[in-house]
């Protein structure tokens, strides 16, 4: 019996959203954690959340990478997308027994630090300096964790207002201990040591096949394993 080219189109409208309502129905199953397989002297997990966010990590070597971030599923893709989820760091004055400094800024700079005590420096975080007059500066932490603007001998610092750099929160304001003030350098904390860290990457898709997930790039060296849940017991 032949089909009427009319019917064929009818019958493919019909399958086109069966095969789609398919493809989601994975999702569901597809949150868990997955641990990389078949890529010789690298470690790699990835945690898939049911909310919708990601932790994925690698190691190999002396290297040690991390993301985090959100992760979206369309037919047999599935991307991670590394950001803070619309969170912005926290900030706090560093605590005497943490302050390490010895000597006064140089004549003229008042220095913000911004880092994580005992752990490193945090760049790229916007400060906004102070002074009793309401005179203000503003500068971004280098790589040092250092931010530092000039200023007359006459001003006095009274607080700081941090930010990510570029980030369109409303500062944080905090105060400057008088002590810190007089010596015209001041430490500020971030309170999640998260921060510090670097995202390997901005965007990771991979394929959805049977037994896991697979990295869908031709060029990396992950392509040739498999993320895979570990064996049901």
């Amino acid at each position: 019996m032949k089909l009427s080219l009319s019917c064929l189109l009818a019958c493919a409208a019909l399958a086109w959203p069966l095969a789609a309502s398919t493809a989601d129905q994975s999702a569901p199953s597809l949150p868990g954690h997955y641990y990389l397989q078949g890529v010789m002297e690298t470690g790699s997990e990835l945690l898939l959340k049911k909310d919708g966010t990601f932790e994925w990590m690698l190691s190999y070597g002396n290297t040690d990478q991390q993301a985090s971030g959100a992760w979206r599923v369309a037919g047999d893709t599935l991307t991670l997308v590394t950001g803070n989820g619309g969170k912005e760091p926290q900030f706090r004055v560093f605590e005497a027994a943490e302050m390490r400094l010895q000597k006064a800024a140089e004549a003229g700079l008042w220095v913000a630090i911004v880092g994580f005590p005992r752990l490193g420096p945090m760049a790229g975080v916007e400060v906004r300096f102070e002074a009793q007059s309401g005179k203000t500066a503003t500068a971004v932490s280098t790589a040092n964790g250092d931010a530092i603007v000039h200023m007359p001998a006459s001003e006095r610092w009274v607080r700081a207002g941090l930010r990510r750099e570029g980030a369109q929160a409303d500062y944080q304001w905090l105060a400057v201990p008088p002590a810190r003030a007089q010596e015209r350098i001041a430490a500020f904390a971030v309170t999640d040591s998260q921060w510090l860290r670097a995202q390997a990457f901005q965007k990771l898709a991979l394929r959805v096949v049977k037994g896991g997930l697979q990295v869908d790039d031709a060029d990396s060296s992950l392509a040739r394993g498999l993320y895979a849940k570990p064996a049901a017991k």
